[in-house]
């Protein structure tokens, strides 16, 4: 099997969408070849069967520049070369652009996209894709006529127990951008409510903030100093895959505060897979949580909630959370690992190109 891949970012070092090259790797050992048209690139490390073209956004390219390398990459690729299957990952743009000359090739569209939000860009996508896939019904809110849950791709060979010890004191670690969306500053309350209460714990937030959230990153700093936390709570901003697992490895739990709608965040799952407490306020996770998830969802926006729940998980035996911890590790290893993912996808791939 040959095949197409559209994606936003090719680039390992990438600290939000560095994961995809992973895929692209477990991808490529189940089919003969890949060509990837890609957004944009950076360090790009694929197997010898992988192409990667970029339409230029890293260079600064404009939208109708962009635009035609696109097509000029589309129109090419399967002159010279059998495709059978196109996958566009979280590119439904990509999806729209391309269904008119694929379709006329015979080539099937795949599109995941995993997001609460329902444009009318997804709806037209999901009109021309031939089947959509997501993590879970609770990611992909359009209609499910085409759909197939999937579960999520967490690299399970990287993101897994280590031999890192916990810090002492304890560490609340948050990995995601300062948006919003991921309110970390209901975990920076909750951290005071905890400080109070005379746990001495520290908090670590990963992650940088989008260009249009920098004032939002300003208010959360504000709020750090205003509850007098500056020795407590630490903003390091974004990390490389490789380096986030040292700081899920170093926590007592991760802590994810996005709305009970949200999709299913990748960095929670990360943190199970390091078998580390993974807190959350979606609701998502109550599946891959199982026994555990009326001790680790809180309400969400709920600072008080969530410092109870914390305080909890905290006065637990070391072993007790220890269990916990490699449960919720073997719970996302059933449900969420990338190379099992990867096989359902090429399932999928077959069962369309049929």
């Amino acid at each position: 099997m040959r095949l197409l891949l559209f994606n936003l970012a090719t680039d390992v070092d990438d600290p939000i969408l560095g994961f995809t090259t992973r895929w692209i790797h477990a991808l490529a050992r189940r089919v003969e070849g890949i060509h990837v048209i890609t957004m944009q690139t950076g360090r790009v490390e694929v197997p010898e069967n992988v192409r990667v073209y970029s339409v230029g956004k890293e260079k600064g390219y404009s939208e109708p520049h962009r635009a035609a390398l696109f097509y000029r990459h589309l129109l090419r690729i399967p002159r010279e070369e059998r495709i059978d299957v196109c996958f566009s990952h979280m590119m439904p743009v990509f999806t729209i652009l391309a269904a008119p000359v694929l379709k006329r090739k015979g080539i099937p569209i795949i599109t995941w996209y995993a997001h609460r939000q329902v444009t009318w860009i997804l709806k037209l996508a999901h009109h021309l894709s031939d089947r959509m896939v997501s993590i879970d019904e609770s990611s992909y809110r359009y209609r499910h006529d085409k759909f197939e849950p999937l579960g999520h791709g967490i690299d399970t060979s990287l993101f897994s127990p280590g031999n890192t010890h916990q810090d002492n004191p304890p560490l609340l670690l948050s990995v995601g951008r300062l948006s919003p969306i991921k309110d970390p500053i209901t975990l920076i309350e909750a951290v005071h409510r905890l400080r109070q209460r005379g746990h001495a714990i520290r908090c670590i937030l990963v992650g940088e903030a989008p260009v249009r959230d920098r004032a939002y990153a300003g208010r959360v700093r504000q709020r750090v100093r205003e509850l007098g936390l500056e020795d407590a709570v630490q903003l390091v901003g974004a990390v490389s895959n490789d380096q986030v697992v040292h700081w899920y490895r170093r926590c007592f739990a991760h802590v994810n505060c996005s709305p009970a709608d949200h999709a299913l965040d990748k960095a929670g799952l990360e943190a199970m897979a390091c078998a580390r407490l993974s807190l959350s306020s979606t609701l998502g996770f109550q599946q891959t949580m199982g026994p555990w998830a009326d001790c680790l969802l809180f309400q969400y926006g709920d600072a008080s909630d969530l410092a109870e729940k914390l305080s909890m998980l905290l006065a637990l035996p070391r072993r007790k959370v220890e269990q916990i911890g490699l449960d919720l590790c073997q719970r996302t290893l059933q449900m969420h690992d990338l190379q099992s993912l990867a096989e359902r996808l090429v399932k999928v791939f077959a069962q369309v190109r049929r």
